[in-house]
């Protein structure tokens, strides 16, 4: 089987910082490859792979695509984001909860709801620092900024090292140094529940 290689990452500004209490993936820049298809037969989901080739993490919807609740796991299925639709008429907004290491689950991490036409705006719950998704609706290719405008990651379509660009269900993620990498495929799962790919 062909191993699946990210292409070099950019950099970008930190996150804010959780509380004590709860685990943080702030790594250098890193790029992942993420194929929005379930490794489940039959499932609704996307696969993460790691600049090794391998699995890192996979999301699963074990219900009807662009479900109301999916969830977020290491390559050993242990969940590690709990991601819920919220519904209130039209003030639909998607929830985060992190899950501890015991698998206890923590108070909301962050919210995203819809934001004009195309975009999205991600707020994290505890500190208030925000983030714009611009041209996430129904676009592969697209930028996730802090309130500065630095751009924390980036989504586009995956190329491979001859210039082939492969089909829309297989993407590029550039997370940058300082940036949390689960609150950024976080965002990035959340853009596919809300773009019905999930």
């Amino acid at each position: 089987m062909a191993k699946i290689q990210p292409l070099p990452a950019a950099s970008s500004p930190p996150s804010c910082s959780p509380s004590a209490d709860e685990p943080q993936i702030l790594q250098k820049q890193a790029a992942y490859t993420v194929w929005m298809k379930s490794l489940v037969f039959n499932g609704n989901g996307c696969t993460v792979y790691g600049a090794d080739g391998g699995v890192a993490f996979r999301v699963d919807n074990y219900g009807c695509r662009g479900g109301r609740e999916v969830f977020f796991m290491d390559r050993a299925g242990k969940t590690l984001i709990r991601i819920q639709r919220k519904s209130f008429g039209v003030f639909r907004r998607w929830e985060a909860c992190r899950y501890l290491d015991d698998g206890e689950e923590t108070r909301p991490w962050f919210s995203v709801q819809k934001a004009g036409k195309n975009g999205a705006a991600a707020r994290i719950h505890g500190c208030g620092r925000t983030f714009a998704i611009d041209e996430c609706a129904r676009k592969s290719d697209y930028k996730i900024t802090g309130a500065d405008g630095a751009v924390a990651a980036a989504i586009e379509r995956k190329q491979t090292a001859s210039g082939v660009v492969l089909g829309e269900d297989v993407r590029t993620l550039t997370v940058g140094s300082g940036t949390d990498h689960l609150l950024a495929l976080g965002l990035v799962v959340i853009c596919g529940l809300m773009n019905r790919c999930l």
